[in-house]
């Protein structure tokens, strides 16, 4: 396939992101509500993936945020250089001593273990991109002056205000007019579009936002939530996956955007919290091309899974222009990250390719 990319040698950048990056803090084995020390990481469902294309794959990448000017901004900006992510895109914002103009955004998660699930506490109201404007970036800059031949961002940045939804469709609309090739996670979080009009704005949003999209990414539940397509007769269990099912809801989404070059989604079976089923589809020029299936896939830590996945099937895409390969790319990437700590990849390229190519788990010497 032929995505039409713009050539590398008149770009700055492969691949930036747009969204919101916050402190994860980290209980380790234990809870969030018993925890008397917290590991802190970045993270950002946006932010991850570039963060993988430039960690794992090696990719030229940069991330468009804002944080709050004080010292854990400048913690944000630390964790960012040392993922090797550009920083010059970043949006310095003046806050008071008690956070009340804006602050940057706390994320406490435990990962949960066999049959206690992983739980996600976010305190993010008020952060300073949920209250960036357009005018506070200069996409014309970044798109045309300096040049990204991909941009990602996502459901989660869109559903943070009223501003970022003005936002993420002002820079989606500039990188097109610069022949950048946009891709879009729906990531549907039912909390956070409640306080800005529910199910119905993450709609009117979500599907103006996907007549500019060229990939779209997402599972069953965002697909439903935020363009209204359903897999009928699935198992509301999740016990089994109705594959059939999720082709035709494929199939449906690519048939009412003609814009879809590529549409993607995860499959993923919960067993328990630390035992799933993990796999991948991808649609492209009318073909549907399913990944390796991951059976009894042991995770450490889920959260971030997704959007390693997103960032191998990005960097297939970019580097091969087979669907095929780039779905596999997805799932072996998403796989591995979630048998680490944290939000983001601490995956190689060749660990990617080597569980492609079938590689187990023996000790390596």
């Amino acid at each position: 396939m032929n995505l039409n990319l713009r050539p590398a040698e008149e770009c700055m950048f492969d691949a930036v992101s747009l969204g919101e990056v916050m402190l994860r803090l980290d209980p380790g084995e234990g809870r969030i509500r018993t925890a008397r020390q917290f590991r802190a990481w970045e993270g950002g469902g946006e932010y991850n993936v570039v963060r993988g294309l430039r960690r794992c794959f090696g990719m030229k990448t940069a991330v468009i945020t804002a944080f709050a000017d004080n010292e854990v901004g400048k913690l944000m900006e630390d964790f960012i250089l040392q993922g090797g992510v550009d920083t010059c895109f970043i949006k310095w914002m003046k806050t008071d001593g008690m956070g009340r103009v804006c602050r940057n955004g706390l994320n406490f998660t435990e990962r949960g273990f066999g049959i206690r699930g992983a739980v996600g506490c976010s305190d993010r109201a008020n952060t300073a991109i949920s209250k960036a404007a357009p005018s506070d970036f200069d996409f014309e800059y970044i798109f045309g002056k300096c040049g990204v031949r991909w941009l990602h961002t996502g459901g989660i940045y869109a559903a943070l205000s009223e501003q970022s939804c003005e936002t993420v469709i002002e820079a989606i609309r500039t990188a097109k007019k610069y022949g950048t090739i946009v891709s879009y996670d729906l990531n549907y979080r039912p909390s956070m579009w409640s306080a800005i009009g529910g199910i119905e704005k993450a709609q009117e949003v979500n599907k103006e936002i996907a007549k500019y999209v060229d990939v779209m990414i997402g599972n069953e539940e965002d697909f439903t939530a935020c363009l209204g397509f359903q897999i009928e007769g699935n198992d509301e269990n999740l016990k089994t996956l109705n594959i059939e099912g999720y082709k035709k809801m494929i199939n449906k989404a690519a048939e009412t955007y003609p814009n879809f070059k590529v549409v993607a989604t995860t499959l993923r079976t919960v067993k328990t919290a630390t035992v799933n089923d993990w796999s991948a589809l991808c649609w492209a020029d009318g073909e549907i091309y399913k990944a390796k299936d991951y059976q009894g896939l042991e995770i450490m830590d889920r959260v971030g899974g997704g959007d390693s996945f997103a960032s191998g099937l990005v960097y297939g895409l970019m580097a091969t222009g087979d669907p095929e390969k780039a779905v596999n790319y997805g799932a072996a990437h998403g796989a591995l990250a979630m048998t680490t700590p944290g939000d983001t990849t601490m995956a190689s390229r060749n660990e990617v390719e080597a569980i492609m190519g079938g590689a187990g788990a023996r000790v390596k010497r």
